[in-house]
């Protein structure tokens, strides 16, 4: 299912499967012809090429090294969307100037960056739930204290524990852990930077596209086709030739908006004082 059926009511969360553990897999999107959905296409794909590649192992070794390597591998080939890619399949005309990669890293950055608090907060609630250590009286206000401590964000008006705004975030009703989105955040720069090394690139790492490296396609199938069969450090130093999780891609990638920020911000105050919102009550 690519689009929205016109004749019966469906989810619409992207989401890949492989419906007999060997070649018959299938995404279920609905796909508008938008920039982020051309991006969705490509995490979907992720999980369809990892289910292909891990195919061979036995049963309980089908699935990935850990669940943010099965979330990061779409996205690592989506940071390989450059212009310089964009221009070679005919989408764009013109190869914009470097200048006009601060604009491209600001948007990319809203994407990646900003959500990497949120992505660690939804689990931290998660597993404060699970161990008792946040009761079912104060849900609300433990959501909301851990978004203030991590996002710097407040409720517009007054909640209370009559709401349950937790429940406003799809994974948290479907109980699917999250933790797996922020480690994939930091996995996917990872994995783009040694497939960028593994094609040769040397220039600025935003700018890198492996499109049609055979290398590069050979360091992520060797990671692929292991699945769970190894521990994930081990699946991640065939990739990557490191054996942890290592935000210095993500922080090399957007090194030109960094540089950019920092001067923009000189003398700026850059953080938030935490206190308890007067708009959380019992």
């Amino acid at each position: 299912m690519l689009t929205r059926p016109r004749d019966r009511e469906v989810t619409c969360h992207a989401s890949a499967w492989v419906v007999d553990s060997d070649k018959d897999v299938r995404l279920k999107v609905c796909l508008h012809q938008t920039a982020d959905d051309f991006r969705t296409v490509h995490h979907e794909l992720g999980h369809v090429y990892y289910f292909l590649s891990y195919r061979t192992q036995p049963p309980s070794f089908r699935g990935g090294a850990n669940d943010g390597f099965h979330e990061a591998i779409g996205d690592s080939i989506a940071l390989s969307i450059t212009p310089e890619y964009l221009k070679r399949i005919g989408l764009i005309q013109q190869i914009p100037p470097t200048q006009a990669d601060l604009p491209l890293l600001l948007h990319t950055a809203l994407d990646k960056i900003a959500f990497l608090p949120f992505g660690l907060l939804i689990d931290k609630w998660r597993w404060e739930v699970f161990s008792g250590k946040v009761k079912p009286a104060d849900y609300n206000r433990a959501w909301w204290e851990l978004r203030e401590e991590y996002q710097g964000v407040a409720p517009p008006v007054n909640r209370s524990e009559t709401d349950f705004d937790p429940g406003a975030k799809y994974h948290i009703p479907d109980n699917t852990p999250y933790v797996r989105y922020f480690l994939a955040a930091i996995y996917q720069f990872q994995f783009y930077r040694a497939m960028c090394q593994a094609s040769g690139y040397t220039g600025p790492l935003n700018r890198c596209s492996f499109f049609e490296s055979k290398e590069a396609g050979a360091r992520l199938r060797a990671m692929l086709k292991l699945g769970q069969s190894k521990p994930w450090p081990e699946a991640m130093r065939v990739m990557t030739g490191e054996d942890k999780a290592d935000a210095s891609a993500m922080v090399e990638y957007f090194e030109p908006l960094l540089k950019w920020l920092k001067e923009q911000n000189r003398g700026e105050s850059l953080a938030w004082t935490v206190n308890a919102n007067p708009l959380l009550s019992k």
